[in-house]
Parts: structure tokens; sequence; C-alpha cells
């Protein structure tokens, strides 16, 4: 339990019982359960947090492959009369020379 053993865990609510008068008990109880519930309401916002990044990651996933794919295609279709149009005038060079 967070990294502290039990044996540890006694001591410490050994000296808690000690130094705390018995008095005061029911209001560390309070705090006490106050801290723990503000602990599990920032975990669970921050779990939710997480979850919701994750899904939107998992979608966006798809979408980035579709953009890089039209891209690369739009970039071929440019790149290849350009090609084509460099071709022939290598050809056509060749031939005036002849």
């Amino acid at each position: 339990m967070f990294g502290i053993s039990w044996a540890e865990f006694t001591v410490i609510l050994l000296v808690a019982v000690v130094v705390i008068p018995a008095r005061s008990w029911p209001d560390v109880a309070r705090a006490l359960a106050r801290a723990v519930k503000m602990i599990r309401s920032v975990i669970w916002k921050i779990t939710d947090a997480s979850e919701q990044i994750k899904d939107r990651l998992d979608l966006e996933a798809p979408i980035n492959d579709i953009v890089g794919d039209t891209a690369r295609d739009v970039l071929n279709e440019f790149s290849v009369p350009i090609r084509k149009k460099a071709q022939k005038k290598k050809t056509g060079a060749g031939k005036r020379k002849k």
C-alpha cells in the first residue's frame, strides 16, 4: 500500500495514537475521509481524461492514415506528368542531334 510495508504502517499508526489526543480522533477521521474522497475524485478525473485522450487518438489514427495516403497519391499524380515531360525532352533532344 503506497510503497509502505505493514510494519511501517503499524509504527505510523502507533505514533499517531500516542501523539493525537483521543478527543481529536473524530476530527482526524473526518479529515482523512475528506482527503481520501478528494484523492479518489482526482484519480477518477485523471482516468476519465486519459480514456478520452486514448479514444481521440484511436479515432485520429485512421484519419492520419487516410490523409497521408491521399497526400502521397496527390503528390505522385503531380510528379508523374513532370517525369514524362522531362523524359520526352531528353529523348527529343537526343533525336535532334543525330
